[in-house]
């Protein structure tokens, strides 16, 4: 077996960076820097400054999303000859939202070891200072940027009774809010800023209610990453169409964005009713919208 210090031979290693905060780095994560043979980084240059700060001089070689595939059959090929990788990714826990993820599947579809290291990521570190139910929650990564799964994907987690973890691009902060308060109600919320960082910062609130808190702020605070955690439904969440008409229930979903199409089958699935007779009282309403 091989001393705390050693790296295996052929094997991948998953390595959490800091999210912010450098210190943030543990002692393991640095080993496994220095003594890889070689490191495979989202972004050279972030991985990069990273690597000069800390005092490693070390190979990379470039895997994103876009070369994926090419790069990730070269470095299994050298894992197969025995060197060692370190995967990286910006900030935080490589393969989590994060086209690492396929590496490590195709590491495992190849018989090749992964090794996962802790350590930061920053939707455990949200979710552990936000105070919302962490027993059972979902990670839901960022928000899908095709308007159509996006739509689906909000009508898909309006019941959803863990906990939600989103990531939210600073230029996608104002729509996401919006698109969620619409699907999920006045739910209790905590908008993580920053985390780790000089300007890190909590909102402690509800989806309603964040707009006009960001807007009262510095403008400031809209630049930056964030993490949103979002309560569950309550326990009775799935019976509230019921206390709308079939009226109301489509119009629910046409203020989502939905067409007329989507928001008469999200109905008639709701209701276990035929799409057909839903559609035909939406037609009746005198809708003004495509689909």
């Amino acid at each position: 077996m091989p001393s705390n210090n050693e790296l295996e031979k052929g094997v991948l290693y998953v390595v959490p960076t800091p999210i912010g905060n450098l210190s943030d780095i543990t002692l393991r994560a640095r080993e496994t820097l220095e003594n890889c043979d070689f490191i495979a980084a989202e972004d050279t240059r972030v991985s990069g400054k990273l690597l000069m700060l800390l005092g490693i001089k070390k190979p990379m070689v470039s895997y994103h999303e876009h070369n994926k595939i090419s790069e990730g059959k070269k470095i299994c090929g050298r894992l197969k000859n025995g060197e060692t990788c370190a995967l990286v990714t910006d900030a935080g826990t490589p393969a989590v939202s994060d086209p690492g993820a396929e590496l490590v599947a195709l590491c495992a579809e190849n018989g090749i070891k992964v090794i996962s290291l802790p350590g930061a990521c920053a939707a455990v570190t949200a979710l552990a200072g936000s105070g919302i139910p962490s027993r059972r929650f979902c990670f839901e990564g960022f928000l899908p940027e095709n308007a159509s799964e996006r739509r689906e994907y909000l009508e898909s987690i309006k019941y959803e009774k863990r906990t939600l973890i989103y990531y939210i691009a600073p230029h996608d902060l104002d729509r996401a809010i919006a698109e969620l308060s619409g699907a999920l109600g006045n739910r209790k919320c905590v908008l993580a800023k920053e985390l780790t960082k000089r300007n890190e910062k909590y909102f402690y609130t509800t989806l309603g209610e964040l707009p006009a808190l960001l807007a009262a702020a510095d403008p400031a605070v809209k630049k930056g990453e964030f993490v949103l955690i979002v309560a569950g439904a309550s326990e009775d969440a799935d019976a509230d169409w019921k206390q709308l008409t079939v009226e109301e229930h489509i119009l629910r979903y046409l203020k989502l964005g939905m067409t007329k199409m989507e928001a008469c089958k999200a109905v008639a699935r709701d209701r276990g009713r035929p799409k057909g007779e839903i559609y035909k009282i939406a037609s009746e309403m005198n809708i003004e919208t495509d689909g």
